[in-house]
């Protein structure tokens, strides 16, 4: 197969914890793409604590904010029916004899409590509760980054509000969240497969099962990249093949790579034969997801 595949593909980089090279090997993957007749950007979805820039370096050229509704009631009108509480999936809201509450850091900004008011008390003001980046690399790797503002709890808006810039036409990599919770999932769940970066010990391998899992819940397709190998045990190879997941690539235990990564360079800038070990990693993913729609 030559480079002439799909240019369109949404790929979401995971891992079930964090530290296990999640990040250079998204980061890597879209420098291995950019410029081989494809636009390719790359999404830093870790909008708590997003750190792809260290490794890309792009030049920011704007900063959205990103604002959500939050409830303001107008006390004179509203007359404690409490059908606001009732309706507040998030206890965002509440009526209590007299007084009505209301507690920013648990509202979602669905506005159903404006919806159910049957006398209109409820209004709604917008709060800053992130910021979209957006920019480019100087290798013409289109960068996008979410941060949410310290203190906010409801990252998932950020999330929702950074993967419209999602472009069609374009290969958009993913940087998710560490992890398997809410934040990884509200990353990952849209994307045509998923990258779950590991390494060869126990912990890896409970982790890497915990997001297979989780993919699987999603309903989206997943393999594995094998990071540090050499290092360990055999147990992530064998459940790979137990659970016929796909191993698409190991990166092996490399102080070379460990000292570029420290560096703030990516596995392409560190050692440039990783270019074409990556793009025949994006032949396989195009392979594997061939192969499931048959």
């Amino acid at each position: 197969m030559t480079d002439a595949c799909r240019t369109d593909l949404t790929i979401a980089v995971a891992a079930g914890k964090g530290g296990t090279g999640k990040t250079l090997v998204a980061t890597s993957l879209a420098l291995a793409l950019v410029g081989r007749d494809r636009e390719v950007e790359l999404l830093d979805c870790d909008v708590e604590e997003p750190n792809a820039e260290l490794l890309l370096h792009p030049q920011i050229a704007t900063r959205t904010p990103v604002l959500m509704p939050t409830p303001q009631v107008d006390l004179d009108v509203c007359t404690r029916c409490g059908l606001c509480a009732d309706a507040c999936q998030f206890s965002a809201i509440a009526v209590i004899r007299q007084a009505v509450l209301t507690f920013a850091d648990l509202c979602a900004g669905c506005g159903a409590c404006a919806q159910v008011c049957p006398t209109g008390a409820i209004t709604e003001r917008s709060h800053q509760v992130g910021v979209i980046e957006a920019g480019a690399t100087y290798d013409g790797v289109r960068f996008f980054a979410g941060r949410t503002e310290v203190g906010q709890q409801r990252s998932g808006l950020v999330t929702r509000m950074l993967k419209r810039e999602i472009s069609a036409g374009s290969t958009s990599i993913l940087d998710a969240p560490p992890g398997t919770a809410c934040p990884m999932q509200e990353a990952g769940s849209d994307a045509d497969f998923c990258l779950l970066v590991t390494e060869p010990t126990p912990f890896g391998l409970s982790d890497l099962q915990v997001a297979v899992e989780t993919c699987r819940e999603l309903g989206v397709p997943c393999g594995v990249v094998l990071n540090r190998d050499g290092i360990g045990d055999a147990g992530v190879a064998r459940y790979c093949a137990e659970a016929k997941l796909p191993l698409l690539l190991r990166i092996p235990h490399d102080r070379q790579i460990a000292e570029a990564y420290a560096r703030g360079e990516t596995l392409v800038e560190a050692q440039p034969e990783w270019a074409g070990r990556l793009r025949k990693l994006y032949r396989r993913i195009e392979t594997h997801l061939q192969t499931k729609a048959r």
